[in-house]
């Protein structure tokens, strides 16, 4: 979208609005302030020093001069927003009002249109149908395009709201979902290949805060996927702020489980593995859930029966938010946040030499767990934790 016209008569800002944050009763205030901080966390560094809460919408008050592309390319990366609007705060004077609408429309292209007023400040003394029947006068004047209340080309927004009036004439389609930061903590295993950093992704969409895991079993192994899970989070970082990544080797694991188990049981005891260890994770940072980027049936570890095999080793909750969804869907929302790239570039990870060629496709609990009793890795586990590097990431620093 290019840099938006505002009139010289109105104080510059940006109207955001939310959908689902407004049907939380109660906790709709908590909502709020969430989605304020994060927007003002995200507008931060280009000097947006003041967001404000206004009668069910967010108001972010800018400087005469602004940089639209920037300000429009962070706002998409907030979780919340539904949608937003480069707009004009003017004084309630109808006359004032009917100059800026003039004037913002005929910067547009168009040959019908329509005027759409909200008026949640009722002891404004005309209402809705009134402002839009002489605003829209006003504009079909000018423009001498024709009025269509249904499929307009152009519509002129007018809000009527704590002692002011806010005009805009464009809409920006936002990520919508829920701010990151009121759904509690959870533990993503990262496992820098395609699907995992979307299904991260989608649960900072429903508002989860996600700390990071990624196994890896160097010098078994290149550093590779160590280096592109670091990439990969901090694309991720832009989303939620603040993010943390611990890379946990787990060879030492791997080699017990090659040494002493049955050959087509190696992946299913590797997850195992995983699971428990992001499990400690989790317990160390207060998360309530664990995450995946496990699709049904997508490879041998994610059928039905596999999958129950693997959630036997943990007692939190694991999400898999991309459980049903196709690959290309998967590819393509990859594609759109800025991860495919990084998820596509070669290198080894900590299951790729291990891996047998007829791995187990319908494990059984019961087996799983008598094979695990003969293995030795209880007091390997504290050793692989004790080991891991944390890595923090910061947005805007980590971009």
């Amino acid at each position: 979208m290019a840099t938006p016209y505002i009139p010289l008569n109105g104080k510059p800002c940006i109207v955001v609005h939310y959908a689902e944050v407004g049907l939380k009763g109660e906790n709709r205030g908590q909502f709020e302030n969430q989605l304020r901080r994060n927007i003002h966390r995200a507008l931060a560094p280009v000097g947006i020093k003041s967001v404000e809460r206004s009668f069910g919408r967010l108001l972010v008050y800018l400087p005469r001069e602004f940089n639209w592309e920037e300000l429009e390319a962070r706002l998409l990366r907030v979780f919340g927003v539904a949608h937003f609007s480069p707009a004009v705060i003017l004084p309630q004077d109808m006359e004032i009002i009917r100059q800026a609408a003039v004037e913002m429309m005929k910067q547009l292209s168009f040959e019908s249109f329509r005027v759409t007023t909200r008026r949640p400040q009722k002891e404004f003394p005309l209402k809705s149908p009134e402002i839009n029947a002489q605003i829209g006068a006003a504009i079909q004047q000018e423009t001498g395009a024709r009025v269509d209340l249904h499929h307009p080309e152009a519509t002129c927004y007018i809000e009527i709201v704590n002692k002011m009036a806010i005009l805009y004439v464009s809409r920006v389609p936002g990520p919508g979902g829920l701010p990151v930061g009121v759904s509690e903590k959870a533990v993503a295993l990262l496992s820098a290949g395609i699907d995992s950093p979307v299904a991260s992704y989608k649960m900072m969409k429903r508002g989860v805060k996600l700390i990071f895991v990624h196994f890896h079993s160097v010098p078994a192994t290149s550093t590779a996927s160590q280096e592109n899970s670091r990439r990969i989070v901090r694309i991720l970082t832009r989303y939620q702020y603040v993010s943390k990544l611990y890379l946990i080797p787990i060879l030492d694991l791997q080699k017990e489980i090659m040494a002493h188990a049955p050959t087509k049981l190696r992946v299913l005891l590797y997850r195992r593995v995983m699971f428990r260890l992001a499990q400690m994770v989790a317990e160390r940072e207060k998360a309530v859930a664990l995450v995946t980027g496990e699709s049904v049936g997508q490879v041998a570890s994610q059928t039905l029966s596999n999958i129950r095999v693997i959630n036997d080793a943990v007692t939190l909750p694991v999400l898999r938010p991309l459980a049903g969804e196709d690959k290309k869907d998967i590819i393509d929302l990859a594609k759109e946040i800025g991860t495919f790239e990084i998820s596509t570039e070669p290198f080894e990870d900590c299951c790729s030499l291990f891996i047998p060629k007829h791995p187990e496709t319908k494990g059984d609990v019961q087996v799983v767990r008598e094979v695990e009793k003969k293995l030795a890795l209880e007091p390997l586990y504290p050793v692989a934790f004790q080991n891991a590097e944390v890595i923090k990431f910061k947005y805007p620093e980590s971009s």
